[in-house]
């Protein structure tokens, strides 16, 4: 018997997702079971492992909606960069989504975050690299924040930080 010519065969590609789309499947795949500061610390230093391992000038920074959990600055990260952190770690704990799709749906809208969205930059930051805790059967009880990449890198080095704390490797790319 021989094989099916190769102009025969027809090979199965997986549907392109939005941007947004790919960014709502992170956040509802990437689902904890349970979260306190011993989680926080563990993921923190995962991070900031990652990080180190690709030379990546970055703060990390990951607190709940009333305190720092867990805060890390690497060597060439600037002191601005504590401060994105919290204001894009404020959005997500804000709007209970990542940092970067809020920036996404922002922008799809022609929206700005201040004034439109009454979003103070002072305190917000509509760009990529905060991504929510969220806890299954709880919610968003936290945010993890990084800054010192670009904003979809900042975004992308959470993204695998926590899909290797759960123990997953198929997680859709950050867009």
């Amino acid at each position: 018997m021989s094989a099916v010519p190769a102009q025969n065969q027809r090979s199965y590609q997986e549907p392109t997702l939005s941007p947004l789309d790919a960014l709502l499947q992170q956040e509802d795949t990437l689902v904890l079971p349970a979260f306190d500061e011993t989680t926080a610390y563990a993921i923190g230093t995962a991070l900031r492992a990652a990080a180190l391992e690709r030379e990546a000038p970055v703060v990390i920074d990951i607190r709940s909606g009333t305190r720092q959990l867990y805060f890390s600055a690497l060597p060439g990260s600037h002191p601005d960069n504590a401060d994105w952190a919290r204001r894009k770690a404020n959005l997500t704990l804000h709007c209970h989504a990542s940092s970067l799709r809020v920036k996404l749906q922002l922008e799809a809208e022609q929206r700005s975050a201040w004034p439109d969205a009454a979003l103070n930059t002072a305190d917000y930051a509509a760009h990529g690299g905060a991504f929510p805790v969220r806890v299954r059967g709880v919610g968003v009880v936290a945010a993890i924040g990084v800054s010192g990449l670009p904003s979809r890198d900042d975004h992308a080095i959470i993204v695998a930080a926590l899909a290797a704390h759960l123990g997953f490797s198929n997680i859709v790319e950050t867009p």
